[in-house]
């Protein structure tokens, strides 16, 4: 969320952001916002003057009653009457004005950083580097679910009438798999200095509002029916809200954390053939990592993070690269985001598995994350989220990546410990 001081001052940047985001009808929003804006602080100013006379003229009934002049002290006091129901239609104005306010300052987007391509939707995203050489092999790769079933590792029509479609079970090596990968991958974040965190799975609506746009909490969030709970859809929010109304001492950042938690989505829309089976999903488990820092370090951060990202995948033998995300194709509250994306040999083309993000002070600013820096002064912090891993996505990848020609899948050395030792997979 921006700060109303920023649009005031600077309504033709706003203007110019909303334009490079494609989002033209949000433009009337910037005259809305600020004639309420001028609206209010008149009010203020009218309540500040009125409660001054009211003052002034509750010291003249004193000195009235005083010298016995009981019927002008009446008098008075009906003038202070209808200047106390003034100023309390003001205040009540004045409620309605801010929670105008608020509702059009939740929906301008955030300011993309200078860097951001622009460009339209996820089409025009820029490919920046690739990590590993993308090999197709010479024998056919199969579906990935056909793989997970030569293991007798799924089991998808039953989780179909116990949970209905975008479930599944995990069974076997393949379930054993996935948690490998889960364990390797919080061992990983904390050897680089990370707090693992395991956070609650549900999280209220202030905190969901605070950490997302209302577009993405319609299609994503679960809600709990009668209760202020959702669902959440990644580990990132609840982490995020941890923070929620705090003042943090300045020598205590960066906070940095990993999470593992499971995740809910609705997933919305028809998808297409090569989204089936376990690759869009109502529910799966991830690995996840936030930053709450300065907002000067947010830069260097996320090129930390999503560096992680990508020097996990290659310990697993899985070439990867990054895709810048254009403008169009940032969520309203992202200053900047690169997504990971996973070779498919199968394919012949690379797929998203992670999304790295930094939010500038819009989470900070929503759910009132402060800092109070050595000097006295305080400011909101900046936020950053990174998807570690997210199976079971990512066991597509893992299962093509590294199938052999006998049907067999291979276990690099890194994750063998999480294994039991074991060096591949064999088909049941």
């Amino acid at each position: 969320m921006l700060d109303i001081k920023f649009v005031r001052a600077n309504p033709d940047v706003v203007r110019e952001n909303i334009k490079k985001k494609f989002q033209d009808q949000k433009l009337p929003l910037v005259d809305e916002v600020l004639d309420l804006d001028k609206r209010n602080r008149d009010i203020k100013q009218e309540v500040e003057a009125l409660r001054a006379q009211k003052n002034k003229i509750s010291k003249q009934i004193g000195a009235l009653m005083a010298q016995g002049k009981k019927e002008e002290a009446e008098g008075v006091k009906q003038e202070v009457e209808k200047n106390a129901a003034t100023v309390e239609a003001l205040s009540n104005e004045e409620r309605e004005v801010e929670e105008k306010i608020k509702k059009i300052m939740m929906t301008l987007p955030n300011i993309i950083d200078a860097s951001v391509p622009i460009g339209k939707d996820d089409s025009e995203n820029v490919e920046l580097e690739r990590f590993g050489e993308p090999v197709v092999p010479d024998f056919e790769i199969p579906y990935h679910t056909e793989i997970m079933e030569s293991f007798d590792g799924i089991d998808i029509k039953s989780a179909g009438k116990v949970a209905g479609n975008g479930f599944y079970y995990l069974m076997g090596d393949v379930a054993r798999l996935q948690s490998g990968i889960l364990s390797y991958a919080r061992d990983f974040m904390i050897d680089k200095g990370f707090t693992y965190c395991i956070p609650p799975f549900m999280i209220r609506s202030e905190v969901v509002t605070g950490v997302m746009s209302f577009a993405e909490m319609d299609a994503m969030m679960y809600k709990i029916e009668g209760e202020d709970l959702y669902l959440i859809g990644t580990s990132e929010h609840s982490m995020i809200g941890k923070y929620i109304n705090t003042m943090l001492d300045e020598s205590e950042l960066p906070q940095t954390m990993t999470s593992y938690s499971p995740c809910f989505r609705k997933e919305k829309g028809a998808h297409g053939i090569e989204e089936r089976g376990v690759y869009r999903i109502h529910q799966f488990e991830k690995q996840e990592m936030i930053v709450v820092c300065k907002p000067e370090e947010s830069m260097k951060w996320y090129d930390n993070l999503w560096n992680n990202t990508v020097e996990f995948f290659r310990t697993l033998d899985i070439p990867v690269r990054t895709l810048e995300c254009c403008s169009g194709d940032l969520a309203d509250l992202k200053v900047k985001s690169v997504d990971v994306e996973a070779w498919s040999p199968r394919q012949q083309k690379y797929f998203e598995v992670g999304s790295c993000s930094n939010l500038g002070d819009a989470q900070a600013r929503r759910l009132g994350i402060r800092v109070k820096a050595e000097n006295g002064d305080k400011y909101f912090a900046h936020t950053l989220n990174n998807t570690v891993v997210a199976p079971p996505r990512m066991l597509i990848a893992f299962l093509e990546n590294n199938l052999q020609a006998d049907g067999s899948v291979l276990i690099p050395e890194a994750l063998r410990p999480y294994m039991g030792g074991l060096e591949r997979l064999t088909r049941k």
